[in-house]
């Protein structure tokens, strides 16, 4: 059984479709499946439509937070929920196209334990959304030590590789974890579709705190960067340490306090980037060390799973 997994933000609008549309797929290639809906603390009637189409489909379930907790969340709820051999994740929107899902089931009958949805076209998006996802991207890639580029949260895992993100406890970016457990996995290429209803539940500043999170879950490399700021401060004191001994020697003192007042904002601003990496480092492993749950549960439309 494949059990597909939809995570859900204020897309009332969507729900019906996307159960149709890919229910009629799995009967049409003759794959039994079961659908689980998790609402992320929506604020609209989401979690009243899901619960409506649970009640006139079985193989449905519905999933619904006591509020937003984010998509890695809902997911993580998704992953608890499943009971299928095999587990596909697509968005609600079906920007992620469904019939791609049918390609991916048959790799995975063919052995592939990860199959990955990789974007070959990103559709209609802001330009400085493009250029920010595609740097993001390029970034953890080098940082974490696997090719992330295009990836997307569209794949399916094979029921071994649910079960060891079950077990893991950290709340960690989707994207990349399916990367770091390894197993035999292959690729799918699709073109990003356009939205039928609703809108995107991204901002810039959504964004932007996402990548920062997800960066620091997986790479210390912005830590590195404090050793190699205060490697280079080094070398700038030595070399200003070094010229101001001469002009001692030579009884010409340094000139003028300009130089003083760059150097002293210079080393006062490095010292204040590198307390704030450090800081948010810090936060992380406050956040992890209190052991609150990924989520909580608020009610299913039927007995799934346990808050985590």
């Amino acid at each position: 059984m494949l059990s597909v997994i939809i995570p859900a933000y204020n897309e009332e609008k969507c729900i019906r479709r996307a159960y149709s549309t890919i229910h009629a797929l799995l009967e049409e290639n003759s794959i039994e499946g079961e659908f689980i809906f998790v609402d992320d603390g929506s604020t609209d009637g989401t979690y009243e439509m899901i619960t409506e189409l649970s009640l006139e489909e079985e193989n449905i379930a519905g999933v619904h937070f006591s509020r937003n907790f984010g998509k890695e969340s809902a997911i993580s709820a998704g992953l608890a929920a499943a009971n299928g051999s095999c587990v596909v994740v697509i968005d609600c929107d079906l920007q992620h196209p469904p019939e791609k899902i049918i390609e991916m089931y048959r790799l995975w009958e063919q052995g592939y334990e990860i199959v990955e949805g990789i974007k070959k076209e990103r559709g209609r998006e802001k330009k400085m959304h493009s250029v920010g996802a595609k740097f993001f991207y390029s970034l953890i890639s080098r940082m974490a030590g696997f090719d992330m580029a295009n990836s997307s949260d569209f794949k399916l895992l094979d029921r071994k590789v649910v079960d060891v993100l079950n077990k893991m406890p950290e709340r960690g970016f989707f994207r990349a974890i399916s990367y770091w457990v390894g197993y035999n996995k292959t690729t799918v290429e699709y073109d990003v579709r356009e939205r039928v209803d609703g809108e995107s539940k991204w901002s810039t500043r959504g964004l932007v705190k996402y990548a920062f999170s997800n960066i620091s879950s997986y790479s210390t490399a912005p830590m590195q960067i404090v050793t190699a700021l205060g490697v280079v401060m080094l070398a700038i004191s030595v070399i200003f340490g070094v010229w101001a001994l001469i002009d001692k020697i030579i009884g010409r003192a340094l000139e003028g306090m300009t130089t003083v007042i760059i150097i002293t904002i210079f080393i006062g601003s490095i010292i204040m980037i590198s307390l704030g990496i450090i800081g948010y480092y810090i936060a992380r492993i406050y956040e992890e060390i209190k052991g609150r749950p990924k989520y909580i549960i608020s009610s299913t439309t039927k007995s799934v799973v346990k808050n985590r």
